[in-house]
């Protein structure tokens, strides 16, 4: 049995689909289905039962995911309590964020962290999903809105503000709208619907009813990219888009989200999550959101 495919399997079910699992971990669907079933091969026993919806467990599915998750957490826990025997700023630390707050926020401060602390290795991963802290998909998460699971460490880190946006060349084109309803005689610029994590994000309902976008993009710097390109109109991260000259603000800020930092509990003793916790708190008290 290869215990790198149990651990895709535990993603598989905890997920309840191969193509959310294969979206989350970063690998293809056709390479998650041919790991399962070599899985279930080397076992003599079907896991999963594939639906249209999604992954049912079986009987010794089921089993087979507790068996398996008790023995994760038993190695995790071990892992942990080696590493706080090492008090000294040095290690990996995984950083796990947001596009917006980890392309066009975090990634540029990265050097001074380093500048202080060079025995530290820094691993961002800034995309748009839910991490798991538990199962240590990251070390330490950005994460829109308090997390209200786990056993987590969590600290507010900031608010930030939400706006309608345009760039010059688009207003030049096709006018600028004086009101909210006439947005909906322009070119909108959305989310990928299915592909939203979170129901926080899911806002443009809130600008207006019945958003209808011409272009959807999977990412808040994606979607900063294409406004910019004259595309249409979008709403943007309002400190990713200040200070661009080539967007103009159509109204003022119309929504608030926030910023959390979260990390498991059992690393809050470990130095290296201590002084990257402390850097990203100092960074965004430092900045203008």
């Amino acid at each position: 049995m290869n215990w790198e495919d149990t651990k895709l399997f535990l993603a598989v079910a905890r997920a309840g689909q191969i193509s959310a699992a294969a979206t989350g971990l970063g690998i293809n669907h056709a390479t998650l289905s041919r790991r399962i079933s070599a899985l279930e091969t080397s076992l003599g026993t079907k896991l999963l039962v594939r639906r249209t919806y999604g992954c049912e467990l079986t009987e010794a599915g089921t089993a087979f995911f507790h068996k398996i998750e008790r023995a994760e957490q038993v190695l995790l826990s071990s892992e942990t309590a080696f590493e706080k025997q090492d008090t000294k700023a040095s290690g990996i630390v995984r950083v796990g964020a947001p596009d917006g707050f980890g392309l066009g926020f975090l990634a540029p401060k990265l050097p001074s962290l380093l500048d202080q602390y060079p025995e530290l290795k820094i691993q961002l991963v800034p995309v748009p999903r839910n991490f798991s802290l538990s199962q240590r998909e990251a070390d330490i998460a950005i994460m829109v809105g308090r997390p209200e699971k786990g056993r987590l460490i969590v600290k507010k880190l900031t608010d930030y503000g939400l706006s309608l946006y345009a760039s010059k060349q688009y207003i030049q084109n096709f006018g600028r709208p004086k009101t909210l309803p006439e947005l909906a005689q322009h070119r909108l610029v959305g989310y990928v619907e299915d592909l939203i994590y979170s129901p926080l994000l899911n806002y443009s309902n809130e600008v207006m009813r019945n958003w209808r976008s011409s272009i959807e993009v999977s990412t808040a710097t994606g979607q900063v990219a294409v406004v910019k390109a004259g595309a249409g109109i979008g709403i943007l991260h309002d400190y990713l888009a200040h200070g661009d000259d080539d967007l103009v603000q159509l109204f003022p800020t119309s929504l608030t989200r926030e910023y959390w930092l979260a990390f498991h509990e059992s690393q809050r003793d470990l130095q290296r999550i201590k002084i990257v916790s402390d850097f990203l708190a100092q960074i965004v008290k430092n900045s203008d959101f």
